[in-house]
């Protein structure tokens, strides 16, 4: 009897399945199911389905932050790889190289799958965008600082608005790193405080040419974004998730710097025309304040204002009389007044008291009202009308 372990069982089929060539590079049609992505190391584990059967399928971290959408349980795909087994668990998989979705493209897909995110977020509510400046001192520009967009840029901006400081950022707006380098521009010109609107764009390419545009980290670069912008991608057919979350989409770079810029031969027109009108109305208000002066130098008070100072001379006459009566009457009242208060507070005064023959006596500053104040020997004070006497006493005498 030919005995062998598990381990070796499975080894075997793993070494059949690894040396089958149609296994070695193979594409599967299926429905996700139980899909599972774990953030931290990055892989993917699911099932690929159909009506009768499924199979088991991984795809590494190295392979998965290469898809361009979002894998949902439902999906249909297809994916690439190869069929292996697990030594360990004794089954066999997928072990996936790339997916793709059956029928739409992946970047279609994940075009739609980001557009209908930030939809739901409420980040493209036309409530919420920024109104454009409408006289800009400083454009900042997120693109490449080589090509036909920027110079379209600089020469709209120099014809319609030349009081316009235009403030280029190059940035890489194609291929894998172009993503983080737009993010990094347009960040860079918030942060200076002193650029007025930014438009954010390129020429035209293909939707892979556009597709860092179409990021998520783009995405949320603009809506974090303070200053106003405006997204300028590709020419007017083309649309992308950039146009959607900024605060208003131009169809090219070239429209764009005409939205941003205005037009200084038209505001040229409108300064005449304003100047034009400020005159007429000046004059205007000149000539009705000059036929009001001439109107009332034909009235008949002003052609007899000499009758007509003399009554007011007369009148003030009157009544510089009745003022002059008036204080002397109130001055009388008040001279009565103060005499009748004069006399009653003479009758309340101590030196009135003094006058009639009284004294006051002191001791110590004290007026002595008892005489249990003092005692023999005591030195007192006796306070006289025109005078004051110290005294010694010689016997205190008690009523009663």
């Amino acid at each position: 009897m030919n005995v062998i372990t598990v381990s070796q069982v499975n080894k075997y089929i793993k070494a059949l399945l690894d040396g089958s060539m149609p296994l070695r590079s193979i594409y599967i049609c299926g429905e996700i199911s139980n899909f599972k992505y774990y953030y931290a190391s990055g892989h993917m584990y699911f099932t690929l389905k159909d009506e009768n059967s499924q199979l088991k399928a991984v795809m590494f971290a190295s392979n998965a932050q290469k898809i361009k959408f979002q894998p949902e349980n439902g999906m249909r795909v297809i994916c690439s790889g190869r069929i292996s087994a697990y030594e360990k668990n004794g089954e066999y998989q997928l072990y996936a190289d790339d997916m793709q979705p059956d029928g739409l493209g992946a970047l279609n897909l994940a075009f739609e799958q980001l557009k209908e995110k930030l939809f739901n977020e409420g980040v493209c509510s036309e409530e919420i965008k920024k109104t454009l400046p409408p006289y800009p001192e400083k454009i900042g520009v997120v693109t490449s600082d080589i090509g036909a967009a920027v110079e379209d840029i600089k020469n709209i901006t120099a014809r319609r608005y030349p009081l316009a400081e235009i403030v280029i950022v190059p940035t890489v707006v194609q291929g894998d790193k172009a993503a983080s380098d737009i993010v990094k521009s347009i960040e860079l010109l918030d942060n200076r405080k002193d650029i007025d609107v930014i438009i954010v764009g390129r020429g035209g390419g293909s939707l892979e040419d556009l597709w860092a545009f179409n990021t998520e980290e783009v995405a949320r670069a603009v809506i974090a974004c303070n200053t106003p912008i405006v997204s300028a991608v590709g020419h007017e057919t083309d649309t992308t998730i950039c146009d959607f979350v900024s605060d208003l989409r131009a169809p090219t770079p070239s429209a764009a710097a005409e939205i941003v810029c205005p037009d200084i031969n038209v505001l040229a027109k409108d300064v005449s025309v304003f100047k034009t009108g400020l005159r007429d109305a000046a004059d205007n208000i000149i000539n009705s304040n000059m036929q009001l002066v001439l109107d009332l130098a034909q009235s008949p008070v002003l052609e007899n204002y000499e009758m007509l100072l003399q009554s007011y001379n007369e009148t003030i006459d009157v009544l510089k009389e009745r003022l002059a009566d008036s204080v002397l009457s109130l001055n009388e009242n008040k001279m009565f007044r103060l005499s009748a208060l004069a006399g009653r507070l003479n009758a309340l005064s101590p030196l009135a008291v003094l006058a009639r023959g009284y004294s006051v006596a002191q001791k110590e500053k004290q007026i002595i009202k008892s005489v249990s104040q003092i005692k023999k020997n005591d030195k007192i004070t006796l306070v006289l009308q025109n005078g004051k006497a110290e005294c010694i006493i010689d016997e205190v005498i008690k009523n009663g």
